[in-house]
């Protein structure tokens, strides 16, 4: 019999890890004194130590180990425990590698260039958004800041006039590029019946986003724009949809102090 220290010792294990899987039924020593409660181990355990340990080395959570090292489970069960993890570890190795290329392209920036990135991207999932919304479609994108305005002006007006003032909700906008020129859609979250003078629009969920702040006025967030789809491009994103403007604020008149989401769907290459 091998004491609990000795045991410990020879599998690289920790006292505190060896009585978590006791009572976690994994490893139940061999014998433990009625008096004293000291737990010891026959040698031949040291087998099954090594198979959780070597488990734990997969990654694989207690449950998994516990069903791996069931008697009389099946080669089926295991086989699909290791794919699923196996499709575990493929994803969190391809947002390594994509970490590790985003931190060697910034450091080439500091280093080389003596510069950073002009804007802050991150990666996030968009929820659905229900708008009462108005839309149009101009044919250049420079027309695009003229009709903004008035179609978020009008949808205002509407709700403010059906629900009273103080109830508006998130404004957001929508710009979709296709070959008749750019559709814009522009309205506020909304959850009631519909209204006359304004359409109900569905933007999805999506799974996958590259998002960024745009501080200021509107005349410069084509620029802010650019240098988020550059960001995006240069991690290897491809533009998956149509892009989204969050007005977070969008009160005073001037427009120095709004704060705008950027939200440009896209997918992993």
């Amino acid at each position: 019999m091998l004491p609990i220290g000795a045991f410990a010792r020879i599998g690289q294990v920790t006292h505190h890890m060896l009585r978590h899987w006791d009572t976690a039924g994994l490893l139940v020593p061999d014998h433990v004194d009625e008096f004293t409660g000291y737990r010891s181990y026959d040698p031949s355990q040291l087998a099954r130590l090594h198979r959780i340990v070597a488990l734990r080395q997969l990654g694989f959570g207690l449950d998994d180990i516990a069903a791996a090292l069931a008697d009389g489970v099946d080669t089926g069960r295991l086989a699909v425990l290791l794919r699923e993890r196996r499709d575990e570890v493929a994803r969190e190795h391809a947002l390594a590698t994509a970490q590790l290329a985003d931190v060697g392209r910034r450091l080439r920036l500091i280093e080389e260039e003596k510069t950073m990135s002009t804007i802050e991207m991150i990666t996030k999932d968009l929820p659905a958004v229900r708008l009462a919304a108005r839309s149009t479609t101009v044919a250049e994108q420079p027309q695009v800041g003229a009709v903004v305005g008035p179609l978020f002006d009008a949808v205002a007006k509407t709700l403010t006039d059906a629900l009273g003032p103080g109830l508006l909700e998130v404004p957001v906008a929508q710009y979709d590029m296709g070959e008749d020129g750019v559709s814009v859609v522009c309205g506020f979250e909304y959850d009631g019946a519909p209204l006359p003078g304004v359409e109900i629009v569905e933007l999805p969920a999506e799974p996958l986003a590259a998002c960024a702040v745009h501080l200021g006025p509107m005349d410069g967030i084509a620029r802010s724009w650019m240098a988020l789809m550059t960001e995006a491009t240069e991690r290897g994103l491809t533009l998956s949809g149509p892009g989204r403007e969050l007005y977070v604020r969008a009160e005073r008149e001037d427009q120095a102090d709004w704060v705008t989401e950027l939200q440009q769907p896209v997918t992993r290459a």
